[in-house]
């Protein structure tokens, strides 16, 4: 290449380069800073193409929305038990001025994030102090309502973005707290449990109360029928004795004297003395005797 060509094409490559430094777009989804030496020149930048001088830097902001989860985070609630909380958070940059004040540009969600968290936490930690668990767990968002979010306005305006919503996701007792519910649950259990056989034995002592009321009553019933049963039976063998007797009276003594005899003699290593010739030998020695 000539010299009279190479000085031309230096400055149109030269020109290129200008160009290329001063062109920049911008994306739907993002807002575009121009800075100059550190200093925010213009951030309200359409979407679409637009120019800067080669010198000055362009500082691209996410505008959609940025969610953020913060995990385990410990609470306390009114009756002091320990509690273990995720929550998420979404909110979106409004003023890329502010945002960018708030934190430096390569790290400015980081910061930004940092500070909506620790805001979030100390206004939930004050709601939770004055809730019991029961509470905390019926609350819609856990506990996270309209006013504490507008509380937290300021704050996000201030950092230059807007706070789109704030809930709880989780919530868990922690491990001493858990072993702590646990057992007053086996406690609760377990007294259920002794009141129950209580019962049962109350119950069952009752049954058996009745059971032996009755159980005596119908003896001492079949007690009485059997005694009147055989009073009547006696009376009415003594009544057939007596009528047999004024039939017979010597079959009368005969039988009489068979009974003494079975009475007097019917039983193993029995002794007896008494005089033969008496009058209770008398059938035996003379069985046909009138």
């Amino acid at each position: 290449m000539s010299a009279r060509l190479l000085a031309p094409a230096a400055a149109v490559v030269a020109l290129l380069v200008v160009a290329a430094l001063s062109v920049f777009v911008v994306g739907e989804g993002e807002f575009a800073v121009r800075t100059r030496f550190g200093q925010v020149q213009r951030a309200d930048y359409a979407p679409g193409l637009h120019w800067c001088w080669p010198f000055e830097r362009i500082v691209r902001v996410d505008r959609r929305v940025l969610a953020q989860r913060l995990q385990a985070e410990a609470f306390l609630d009114s009756a002091q038990q320990g509690l273990s909380v995720d929550i998420d958070l979404g909110w979106r940059v409004r003023d890329p001025r502010a945002y960018l004040r708030a934190g430096a540009a390569a790290n400015a969600e980081a910061a930004v994030a940092s500070r909506l968290a620790d805001g979030l936490r100390s206004r939930l930690k004050a709601e939770y102090a004055q809730m019991s668990l029961a509470q905390i767990l019926d609350a819609p968002r856990g506990g996270v309502s309209d006013a504490l979010l507008a509380q937290l306005a300021p704050l996000a305006a201030s950092l230059g973005v807007e706070l789109v919503d704030a809930r709880v996701k989780r919530i868990d007792p922690t491990d001493q707290v858990a072993n702590a519910i646990y057992a007053r649950m086996q406690e609760a259990y377990a007294s259920q449990a002794r009141e129950l056989r209580a019962a049962g034995s109350a119950a069952a002592d009752s049954i058996r109360a009745v059971a032996d009321r009755d159980l005596a009553d119908i003896v001492a019933a079949g007690n009485r029928d059997a005694q009147r049963l055989r009073g009547e039976g006696d009376a009415q063998a003594a009544a057939i004795r007596a009528r047999a007797y004024g039939v017979n009276p010597e079959f009368a003594a005969f039988y009489r004297s068979l009974q003494a005899y079975r009475n007097a003699l019917g039983h193993d290593g029995d002794i007896l003395v008494i005089q033969p010739d008496g009058e209770f030998y008398k059938y035996l020695h003379n069985p046909a005797r009138r």
